[in-house]
């Protein structure tokens, strides 16, 4: 394996045209329901309002016992009493009469209009009126908002906290959502050792269950830790794959993709079933190591160990996969244009990828400063970069001052 690199274009192509089930669904309650995509449309059991209510604090009438008030010589009403929030009113209003009512109070049988307040002047048992209002004037309509049965929330929206609120006004306690897709997660090598435990001379944190933990997270999904692996152990690898394979959708692991002695995670996942391994090496820089592979139906995502590589990885081509799965729209990737700040280079025959910082110059356009990267497993690249820049496979380089289109990364904070 590994003999000859595919293009990016063929990469992305076979990982769309993968056949992937639908992870199913489950009911939530509403206050955990945000962040969550519904899995059926949603219908209105009620109207909203279920009632015709005041918009405004004043006297609700009849229209018609306004008409020709004027403020030099106003219409007099007789006052009835108060028409109070909450409560199913139990009066009736009549020829020429009114009653006090506050925003959001339900109006009264034989009113169909309310006077605000600020046109009016209370004595004792009467009411002055200084401006005719019309049928339906400051009053809200049952049903006006939201019909009952009406469609409010069609299937795979993705719920938030202004869309959680309209379904509380609804009733909803619980509600129907797709599940996360659970996404296993596995470490390879057997110089890393996890956060919080003691660094012996020669190791390194695992960084990468971490950084990719966190971005299937922000895709919709549940990652589930399988720990690190010692990449000499195949046994154990191949253990492990096989039980992420068995409890989670989507398996995704890092390290043990390239060509060393070491690199055997492609071999072990082409022993697990057909047809296994079906990409191995693309022609991009970072990541040219990824490896994709089809088991028991369910895809595995081997990604390069180096860090940067691997999150740009993710994002690229796994990212959009678990976005499908959770039910949510990709949508369009957020862009921005600016001017390379220095020279870069691609690799040859590769689709290269830069991270890149972004700053102001003083005529007000975005530079794009790229982000040192050389090293491999440098640490900082993803964390200082707040998008990328693509470089043909055909150009040698791309020259400082050109405008280039970054791709802007989901928590980009100071592009406007």
């Amino acid at each position: 394996m590994f003999k000859k690199l595919i293009s990016f274009d063929e990469a992305k192509q076979i990982i769309d045209e993968l056949q992937l089930e639908s992870v199913g669904s489950e009911v939530v309650p509403l206050g955990s329901a945000s962040g969550r995509v519904l899995s059926s449309d949603v219908e209105s059991p009620v109207d909203v309002p279920p009632f015709d209510r005041a918009t405004v604090d004043g006297f609700t009438v009849r229209a018609a016992d306004t008409y020709g008030a004027e403020e030099h010589d106003p219409v007099v009403l007789m006052l009835k009493g108060a028409v109070e929030i909450g409560e199913q009113p139990r009066c009736s209003v009549g020829k020429d009469e009114t009653w006090r009512i506050a925003t959001g109070a339900p109006i009264p049988d034989g009113a169909d209009a309310v006077v605000m307040v600020e046109n009016t002047t209370e004595k004792k048992s009467e009411v002055q009126v200084y401006r005719a209002v019309v049928k339906g004037e400051n009053v809200m309509k049952a049903g006006s908002d939201i019909k009952k049965e009406q469609v409010v929330f069609g299937d795979r929206t993705l719920l938030n906290s202004r869309r959680v609120g309209v379904l509380a006004a609804l009733g909803f306690a619980m509600i129907p959502v797709l599940k996360h897709p659970r996404i296993g997660l596995i470490s390879t090598g057997a110089e890393i050792v996890k956060p919080g435990e003691r660094l012996p001379p020669g190791k390194i944190y695992d960084i990468n269950a971490y950084t990719l933990a966190s971005a299937i997270t922000e895709s919709g999904g549940e990652a589930v830790d399988f720990g690190i692996v010692r990449d000499d152990d195949i046994e154990a690898l191949k253990k492990v794959l096989q039980e992420a394979l068995t409890a989670t959708d989507v398996v995704v692991t890092s390290g043990g993709v390239s060509v060393g002695p070491k690199d055997v995670v492609p071999k072990i996942l082409d022993s697990l079933g057909k047809p296994g391994v079906i990409i191995h090496g693309v022609a991009v820089k970072p990541g040219k190591p990824l490896a994709v592979a089809v088991v028991q139906g369910k895809p595995v995502f081997a990604l390069p160990g180096n860090p940067t590589s691997s999150l740009l990885i993710f994002h690229l081509l796994v990212r959009p996969v678990l976005l499908w799965l959770a039910g949510r729209k990709s949508g369009k990737l957020r862009v921005t244009n600016a001017k390379l700040s220095r020279r870069v280079f691609s690799a040859k025959g590769r689709r290269t990828y830069v991270t890149v910082s972004l700053s102001k110059g003083k005529d007000g356009e975005w530079a794009a400063l790229p982000v040192a990267s050389g090293q491999s497993g440098a640490i900082t690249t993803m964390a200082m970069a707040e998008g990328y820049v693509e470089l043909p496979e055909n150009a040698p380089f791309t020259e400082e001052g050109q405008l280039m289109r970054v791709v802007l990364f989901e928590d980009a904070e100071r592009v406007d």
